[in-house]
């Protein structure tokens, strides 16, 4: 029996200790409220203390929930609010006063009841939806929906939607469960309402508990479903002639589309009337109206009216339940005014030909332009309005142009081988208008110059094959095609020159002269035909001074002379004179003044110019003078002084440099005399050479050494010596001679 007593005593205690779930009203405003009482059988009453933790006690929120330790109450100490909390686990404790557990821990599960305290949420204030016109009914434009705070479970959230106001019509309808809105009739029109605006409500409980409403923006977009049209049939302009790119008119049109769309932009086309696209019409962007353009230039005096038909559309194509306009076409009438034009050069830039070199007063052109005007009486002038150079005259009626002066070429006036001009033609008008001609000139290249031999002198080797080839060019003041390629070759007039030179083409500008027999070393001069390649071709027939040497094993002049000499072959035969004229020159000096010095001191013995009946003359050089002087200076050969040994009284006469070879065997050189006392035997004997030569021209004529002009009062220099002796010589006369020849007088009169 004590068993048993203990086993209901455990049971007992154990249906006492388990507490089941506590309902609690939210909103409780009357607290502290008692929610239970738990107690422990295991200790009398006052020996057991009770406890309770978990959320709402120790654990956040703090302080809403508390127990009594000794009695086991438990109260609510705040309001409640299901929507933060809607229920609360917390953990109960059984303690003897020795703090000796005396139960199990047991759960205490507090539920918040639930009250419609929060009515419903819409997501938003404005609710913004569209729809193109025309809609078909059942055609869904948005959702309008709501939330509630309340507990799910129970009507409190039950939520129900309607339509409070959408004005006239009745065009949506709402779906009480879902806040769906869908059109509800046919007829939308964005042109008649282009927005409509719904206040939509929301309400608990089924509809019948608490309410809240939102606002529903339903936009309408355009379909193209309204053509384009003309405000009137007929549109009347006017435009000036030759006013290109100038706008005319406008042609105005009205759309019912939505403005800026690609349904309410107009596209207008010329059907009629502008064959050859004189005119051009867009849209404007922001009026939507027809501008009408001029293309190209009209002219009055070829059509002075035009009458377009002009066609208009929008850029998307038309609804196919859209209407057609009776309007979408007009009749636009344009008037081509008559204004004055300026001159026109039909012919611009004229480009002509003119020979160089033409004489002042050739024809160039005429150069004339014409007036559009046709229906008006108007003269034109010209006049010169650009000629850099001076060279031309205008004719200002005829529009003739001739040359002023002779037109040269090369020149800095000239571009490209051209000269440009500028001719203005001014009709008059009031006020005038003018127009500008270009004038392009090519100055014809004519063969007006032969070429000209470069060099003129050489030195070549005496032996075939061995040196003996020298390189020749020419030049061409004339352009091509009236210069190279050069013909080069041996005179024909004299035909001998074969046997001992050839000429062979090197390029188009050069030739090889060529040694084709061995010669004996010396000066030669060969003339050359040379013959440029223009139409017709100039010819020039021109001397080659030639020196041959000495030939060494290599092929090189060995002679001093002529080894200096081939060293600058190139330098023209000009250089070479003065480099020798400068020499003689020098050597002149340097006798005069040891002439002078022996002079004196002879006249002091003797009296001055004692001689014997020898021939002297005194031949005074002027080495820089242009013109006159020695006519065969060119064909003294210095050689024969520098070289003595190279000449002998025996041989035959040397060969001239200004004359062709006379026959295969070159003559034998004299041999210079050994004694200075003998030169004037020596000069005899060449000159008696030089005028028994009959190959050359008499060269040796009278000279002309410095003419210093007519009516001198002083006597022939060549009195001096008249006398045979020095002591019959009478000086008296000398005082005659004028003040040059008063020192002497004093000296010796």
């Amino acid at each position: 029996p004590q068993a048993w007593l203990q086993h209901e005593g455990l049971r007992r205690v154990k249906r006492a200790w388990v507490i089941p779930p506590i309902s609690v009203s939210e909103n409780h405003k009357r607290v502290p409220h008692l929610l239970v009482q738990i107690k422990s059988d295991k200790q009398q009453p006052g020996g057991v203390i009770y406890s309770i933790k978990g959320p709402g006690v120790d654990e956040e929120p703090l302080g809403i929930f508390s127990i009594d330790k000794f009695s086991g109450k438990v109260f609510l100490n705040t309001v409640l609010d299901r929507e933060e909390n809607d229920r609360f686990r917390l953990k109960a404790f059984a303690l003897d006063l020795g703090g000796v557990t005396l139960e199990d821990p047991t759960d205490l599960e507090i539920i918040v009841v639930d009250q419609n305290d929060n009515r419903p949420l819409f997501r938003q204030d404005v609710f913004t939806g569209r729809v193109v016109e025309g809609a078909e009914p059942g055609t869904c434009v948005m959702t309008a929906d709501a939330t509630d705070a309340d507990d799910p479970d129970t009507d409190n959230a039950a939520v129900r939607y309607s339509i409070l106001e959408q004005g006239a019509g009745g065009m949506f309808s709402i779906n009480a469960t879902t806040g769906e809105i869908c059109t509800a009739r046919p007829g939308l029109d964005r042109e008649t309402v282009g927005v409509y605006n719904l206040t939509v409500q929301a309400a608990d409980m089924s509809g019948d508990g608490l309410t809240t409403t939102a606002t529903a923006v339903i936009y309408l977009e355009d379909i193209n479903d309204n053509p384009p049209e003309f405000t009137k049939e007929e549109f009347s302009m006017e435009v000036e002639e030759q006013a290109a790119g100038v706008d005319v008119g406008k042609v105005f049109v009205h759309d019912k589309d939505l403005a800026g769309s690609p349904n309410w932009l107009a596209k207008f086309t010329i059907l009629e009337g502008d064959p050859e696209g004189a005119f051009a019409v867009r849209t404007d962007p922001h009026t939507n109206d027809g501008i009408i353009s001029v293309a190209k230039p009209l002219d009055h005096e070829v059509r002075d009216r035009f009458e377009l038909m002009v066609s208009v559309q929008n850029e998307r194509p038309l609804e196919p339940a859209a209407p057609t306009s009776p309007r979408a076409l007009a009749t636009v009438r344009v008037r081509v005014r008559d204004v004055n034009e300026a001159p026109i050069f039909h012919e611009n830039p004229r480009q002509v030909s003119v020979l160089e070199g033409s004489p002042p007063g050739t024809t160039v052109t005429t150069f004339t332009a014409s007036d559009p005007d046709t229906r008006q009486l108007q003269t034109l002038t010209y006049a010169l309005l650009y000629d850099p150079a001076d060279w031309l005259q205008l004719d200002p009626h005829s529009g003739t142009i001739r040359t002023k002066r002779e037109l040269l070429h090369p020149s800095a006036f000239l571009q490209g081988g051209r000269y440009i001009a500028l001719v203005l033609a001014r009709d008059d008008a009031e006020p005038p208008l003018s127009a500008t001609g270009t004038l392009s000139i090519e100055i014809v290249e004519v063969n007006d110059h032969p070429p000209l031999l470069q060099p003129t002198a050489g030195v070549v080797c005496g032996r075939p094959g061995r040196g003996g080839k020298l390189l020749l060019g020419a030049t061409d003041d004339d352009r091509s095609p009236h210069g190279a390629p050069f013909h080069f070759q041996l005179s024909p007039q004299h035909p001998q020159l074969a046997r001992n030179w050839s000429i062979t083409r090197f390029n188009v500008t050069h030739t090889v002269l060529a040694v084709l027999a061995e010669l004996p070393e010396g000066p030669y001069s060969l003339p050359l035909l040379l013959r440029d390649s223009g139409t017709p071709p100039q010819e020039r027939q021109q001397l080659l001074n030639i020196s041959v040497c000495h030939c060494g094993r290599d092929g090189t002049c060995q002679d001093g002379v002529l080894v200096a000499a081939s060293a600058g072959a190139g330098i023209t035969l000009g250089a070479l004179l003065i480099i020798l004229g400068s020499t003689i020159l020098l050597f002149a000096l340097v006798g005069l003044g040891a002439a002078r010095v022996r002079g004196r001191r002879r006249a002091l013995r003797k009296g001055l110019l004692q001689r014997s009946r020898d021939d002297m003359r005194d031949n005074i050089l002027n080495y820089d003078e242009q013109g006159g002087g020695e006519e065969d200076q060119d064909a003294y050969d210095i050689n024969q002084l520098r070289h003595p040994e190279l000449f002998s009284p025996r041989a035959k006469p040397p060969v001239r440099r200004d004359a062709p070879l006379s026959s295969a065997s070159p003559p034998a050189p004299r041999k210079l005399p050994s004694g200075p006392s003998d030169i004037e035997d020596f000069i005899n004997e060449g000159l008696e050479a030089a005028d028994s030569d009959p190959s050359v021209p008499p060269y040796d004529t009278a000279l002309i050494y410095d003419y210093e002009g007519s009516g001198s009062v002083a006597s022939p220099l060549s009195s001096i010596v008249s006398s045979l002796t020095d002591e019959d010589q009478d000086y008296d006369y000398l005082s005659e001679w004028g003040p040059r020849f008063r020192r002497l007088a004093d000296l010796y009169g």
